[in-house]
């Protein structure tokens, strides 16, 4: 239990804080939440002719604001309910259990009227804004798969690289003819593997094989032609398919 002098040492900690607190809000205005508009505290009139990324900075300093005052107003309801708590005479002792708040908690956290073990706060939230939900890549995440075809982030920055980037080509060790051709892989196609998916088609089964003649279908066979091959990939033998077996091939 707790001595008279120790009671009136908290007492006195709990008045002067009080009173700290108190000066604070009213010396910050609330952190300048007694405005009528957020304009009120930047010294604006209106939001007319303000750039939309200023106003996101009022906004974000706003909302701080609010999550300030909202905390520090909660620590003037705790030192406000501890001195109550002393004026009744059930300071220094749980609330939840009624046991004898240990000494040297009470001097770390005089407000408190919980023992560690039935304190409110003992669960951690670890949710995160909703906000962050926008700022997660294509698909959850990167995908780094070598044999995905999917349009991931790499592609997107692809893209957006095409229009230009901070580096120039006098920042390259290979010379490159174009500032298209300054990012990773500026060659690769985007949105699919081969050229041919271009203007090669099939049915819903994958059998009838349908060609759409187009300037790239053209220039695909010019270079078939020059290479003397019949495919990107490699030549392949004048019968549709190899054989599987000895036998299938002597026949």
């Amino acid at each position: 239990m707790l001595s008279n002098e120790q009671l009136s040492t908290f007492r006195s900690q709990l008045i002067n804080a009080k009173k700290e607190v108190e000066e604070q809000l009213d010396d910050g205005d609330h952190f300048d939440l007694e405005s009528g508009h957020p304009h009120g505290s930047v010294g604006e009139l209106s939001s007319y002719d303000n750039h939309p990324g200023d106003e996101g900075t009022e906004l974000y300093e706003r909302e701080k604001d609010i999550a300030l005052n909202e905390h520090i107003e909660k620590e003037l309801k705790d030192i406000e309910y501890a001195l109550q708590a002393i004026e009744e005479g059930r300071y220094g002792k749980c609330e939840k259990c009624g046991k004898e708040i240990p000494f040297e908690r009470l001097d770390a956290v005089p407000t408190t009227t919980y023992c560690v073990e039935h304190s409110p706060t003992q669960v951690v939230s670890h949710n995160r804004p909703i906000e962050e939900g926008v700022l997660m890549p294509p698909f959850g995440k990167f995908v780094d798969e070598e044999d995905n075809v999917a349009y991931d982030a790499e592609d997107s920055w692809q893209d957006v690289a095409r229009y230009g980037t901070s580096e120039s080509p006098s920042d390259l060790v290979d010379p490159v003819d174009s500032y298209n051709e300054v990012f990773v892989e500026s060659d690769e196609n985007v949105g699919y593997v081969e050229d041919y998916e271009n203007f090669v088609a099939t049915d819903i089964e994958g059998k009838e094989i349908i060609i759409y003649p187009n300037s790239q279908h053209e220039r695909y066979e010019e270079v078939l032609e020059e290479e003397g091959i019949m495919t990107m990939f490699g030549d392949l033998p004048p019968y549709e398919k190899e054989p599987y077996t000895k036998d299938e091939a002597e026949d």
